[in-house]
């Protein structure tokens, strides 16, 4: 299986640069996963592909203002860098820009030496481990210094950095938005929740796993960068309860899937947190998850090959063709697919 088999031609006027003044707005392309025809909806007729029932499972990670510009204190050079995940002790994983020139014990400033770093280990493809020196509270300081942190594809200024956040963020800890979920209002989770729709939520920090590049042309050596997560006892509950009773497991976006995915045994989900390095791709066999609402994704990308695998190559191809046709709106700020049974 080969990387290029997940390419597609996508004109650039159609990648989304600011999201919509309603979020409920969006349109919904519908695919029957198995047969693969397609419909084609708003965001707000989801509903009437739910069912009374359904347990729809959310990621309720806050995405930090973890892009961070500051200056390499030994040569007064301009630096960027990235937070990913934390290792404890505030040590944290990084992505740094020209990280070349970081190296063990380097020390980067950042507003005026405010946060301090310094390199604690050297790792491929521009990560470094840092260990972060401060005084006070670093979320605090982060919201003063860092930079909501958009993908490179977004070139437009976002006004309400709040539209980066779905409207259940809670657990701060992101790289990037889980953005299935930011389609999403108050009022519309309410009403799903009155129509008999069960929410629950867990947790994945977006890290470098979800939007690293395949870099390799076979698909199968591929190796996801570990991202945390975490399930806790009423949701891990919940969640096998409807499965007793042959409820469908509905996942809000790549991250839900591959948390749910990773955290079970036995096709039972478990009440627990750790890292998850699972890579999905076609012939991956499913065990937790029934639907999926995702978002559309970039070309030859981990998340275009796990859409794959809960369909099939040939539907998930023919229907971002079709996207493109009708000049559906692309990626974090884009259009929404639900893939489900419809028969």
């Amino acid at each position: 299986m080969k990387t290029k088999d997940f390419n597609y031609e996508l004109p650039k006027e159609l990648i989304a640069q600011t999201p919509l003044k309603n979020r409920l707005e969006s349109r919904l392309l519908v695919m029957d996963k198995n047969q693969g025809f397609l419909k084609h909806e708003t965001f707000s007729a989801l509903d009437r592909y739910l069912k009374k029932g359904d347990c729809l499972v959310l990621n309720n990670t806050k995405v930090l203002p973890a892009r961070l510009i500051g200056k390499k204190v030994a040569t007064d050079a301009t630096i960027e860098v990235l937070l990913l995940n934390t290792e404890g002790d505030d040590i944290w994983e990084t992505l740094v820009k020209k990280a070349k020139k970081i190296k063990k014990d380097t020390i980067l400033s950042f507003g005026d030496g405010r946060l301090k770093m310094r390199c604690v280990n050297v790792k491929p493809e521009g990560i470094r481990d840092m260990q972060l020196m401060y005084d006070g509270v670093l979320y605090e300081i982060l919201d003063e210094l860092g930079h909501m942190p958009l993908p490179p594809y977004i070139h437009e200024k976002l006004e309400d950095a709040s539209r980066y956040q779905t409207v259940y963020s809670k657990e701060k800890g992101s790289a990037a938005a889980p953005t299935a979920g930011l389609h999403f209002t108050e009022n519309y989770l309410e009403q799903l929740e009155h129509q008999g729709i069960e929410i629950v939520y867990i947790t994945l920090h977006v890290g470098l796993g979800t939007f690293r590049p395949v870099a390799v042309d076979d698909v199968t050596k591929h190796k996801m960068h570990a991202e945390y997560y975490s399930i806790d006892q009423k949701a891990a509950a919940t969640i096998n309860q409807a499965k007793q009773e042959n409820r469908r497991i509905v996942a809000v976006g790549t991250t839900s899937v591959r948390t749910l995915e990773t955290a079970h045994e036995n096709g039972i989900v478990q009440a627990k947190t750790g890292l998850s390095e699972l890579f999905i791709y076609p012939g991956f066999d499913f065990k937790i998850i029934d639907a999926m609402l995702t978002n559309f994704h970039l070309p030859e990308s981990t998340l275009l090959m796990l859409v794959s695998a809960f369909s099939s190559k040939t539907h998930i191809m023919h229907a971002y063709q079709e996207a493109v046709k009708e000049k559906y709106r692309f990626f974090s700020f884009g259009d929404a697919m639900f893939l489900t049974d419809l028969s």
